[in-house]
């Protein structure tokens, strides 16, 4: 008996949390995707950050993105098929409003394939002359286009990899003499020109001058009008190397062509630039100009040069809010949004938490922020994301997040994406354009979480060395796809699970609208990913959430 009136106690008791932890009653919001311009994108190559991001992104700017059949463009190293690409994109050209054209893919087939620079004088001018008809055709369209400066590496490849660390060193040391002729400089560069193959220093040094050949008259085109605007990227570099040579050669040319930074702009990065081009494209259209407020996670944070950058990360964020016709100011209240900066290294990983307090702080006094979410040795050590998991802060509420590949990448993105959620914002209207907004936002916010840190940081290392102990190279999975596509699927799965499971997820969003403040929250989240190439190092992913409404009780 005493038993049993222990066990009803304990029922009661759990009955009793259950009813005063009953879940608020919710609403499903639904809502219409209603494009009002469409833009034609011929990418850098057919990864989702080249492709699938700006088609996401469009979605929130209310941009239809149309891209060529998959079965045309490049997959890895199979290029894609350019002559094809250039009669679709002369057909379909007709149907939209405005066009991003990677120049890249156009004629090389990829950025992969641009590093070898096959191609013959044919293709490029073959390739020219059809942008410029076209422009003749449609004068009254925007053509936006992007070609990059070559990475400071030598192109994949079985004879390069003997060379790879003496053509570093060479480059770098190139660059040193260019700047400071220093003639100890001099002979170091004689001694390590006497190690490299004469034909593979050829090479390397020809990839360069075509670029630059070939960007020279991407700038006369641009000067009679063809492209509405011309962005010269740079890939993955260092502080000295050929690459930088080539840009301050570039440089010097367009200071004496009379075209301005709304022209033509030369700029760190390549991913991100396409996605960047459509956020200008959005700003343009909401006649949009956004006041930034710039804040780092430490003194030293904006100084520092992180891994594969050329440059300081204060400098990237210069180039990619003057990109997007936005403007820095000082006063958080002045500003459209926040663009919070963290850079996480070993020295400083204790002061997470205190920087943790502080985004907290800003997101407590409805500051709109866009967090960059950086790591010195792409460690989730060094980020700030479980951070904000821990103290249980509301993730759904920043409106943008990155902190995939590099500085370049993570900085272009989350600009952007903030720049466009913010235009959008500023013109909506309607109820279902809002809700729509927020909708469109969070899907890809909720990407960027699984994507950037939860895959980036987390679960590659675990598919790499599951993959690794049988001997399967990373890089080349062949036949053993599926089985690390199976892989994927599990633990992707399982961290969207843990992610919408956590606090930090489920605080409610509150939303603005015509008459009314609505609080909603991001729920049954599903996602689809796979390996959209034959290797880990990057991953399609797709997250839908529905929106609910709560309801007052």
């Amino acid at each position: 008996m005493k038993n049993f009136f222990i066990l009803i106690t304990i029922l009661s008791l759990i009955g009793c949390i259950i009813f005063t932890q009953r879940p608020p009653k919710t609403t499903t919001l639904e809502t219409k995707q209603e494009y009002q311009y469409t833009v034609l994108l011929l990418p850098l190559d057919s990864r989702p950050a080249c492709t699938k991001f700006i088609v996401d992104l469009g979605k929130i700017a209310n941009i239809k993105v149309i891209m060529p059949p998959k079965e045309l463009l490049d997959n890895y190293k199979k290029t894609a098929k350019t002559n094809v690409l250039r009669i679709w994109m002369s057909e379909n050209i007709q149907n939209v409003n405005a066009t991003i054209v990677s120049i890249d893919m156009l004629i090389h087939g990829s950025l992969l394939a641009s590093r070898h620079f096959t191609e013959t004088d044919n293709d490029v001018n073959e390739t020219l002359q059809i942008l410029e008809s076209i422009h003749m055709q449609y004068p009254q369209m925007p053509i936006y286009a992007f070609n990059i400066l070559p990475r400071l590496w030598l192109a994949d490849s079985n004879e390069n990899s003997k060379y790879e660390k003496l053509i570093l060193e060479y480059s770098k040391l190139k660059d040193q003499v260019y700047t400071f002729e220093n003639p100890k400089d001099i002979k170091k560069l004689n001694d390590l020109e006497s190690k490299i193959p004469s034909q593979v220093l050829t090479q390397y040094q020809n990839l360069y001058q075509e670029n630059v050949d070939l960007n020279k008259k991407l700038i006369q085109l641009t000067k009679r009008g063809v492209f509405e605007k011309l962005v010269i990227g740079q890939d993955d570099g260092q502080i000295f190397g050929i690459p930088n040579i080539s840009k301050k050669q570039l440089l010097h040319y367009l200071n004496n062509q009379q075209l301005t930074s709304d022209n033509v702009v030369i700029t760190r990065g390549a991913d991100e630039v396409a996605l960047t081009l459509l956020g200008d494209i959005a700003n343009k259209l909401n006649h949009y100009h956004p006041k930034i407020n710039v804040q780092y996670s430490d003194t030293e944070a904006s100084s520092i040069v992180m891994p594969y950058m050329p440059n300081s990360v204060a400098t990237t964020v210069k180039e990619k809010v003057a990109m997007l016709g936005g403007n820095l100011v000082n006063n958080p209240d002045d500003a459209d949004f926040i663009l919070f900066v963290y850079i996480g290294t070993e020295k400083n990983n204790a002061n997470r938490s205190t920087v943790s307090k502080q985004i907290q702080s800003l997101l407590k006094k409805n500051y709109k922020v866009a967090l960059v979410d950086l790591s010195e040795h792409f460690s989730y050590k060094e980020t700030i994301f479980p951070m904000l998991l821990k103290n249980d802060i509301p993730i759904n509420q920043f409106i943008a997040y990155a902190g995939w590949n590099t500085t370049s990448n993570s900085i272009g993105t989350a600009v952007t994406q903030a720049t466009i959620f913010t235009a959008r914002l500023n013109s909506a209207v309607e109820t279902n354009d809002i809700l729509s907004l927020y909708k469109n936002n969070l899907n890809f916010l909720i990407s960027r979480y699984l994507e950037d840190w939860y895959y980036l940081k987390n679960v590659i290392d675990n598919i790499n060395n599951n993959l690794k102990k049988s001997n399967i190279n990373v890089y080349d999975l062949n036949e053993h796809y599926n089985m690390a596509n199976d892989q994927l699927n599990i633990e992707m799965n399982k961290n969207a699970y843990l992610l919408s499971s956590r606090k930090a997820f489920n605080i409610p969003l509150l939303i603005q609208t015509q008459d009314q403040i609505i609080a909603v929250k991001a729920s049954n989240l599903r996602i689809t990913t796979y390996f959209p190439w034959s290797r880990t190092f990057e991953i399609y992913l797709d997250s839908k959430i529905t929106l609910e409404k709560l309801e007052n009780n």
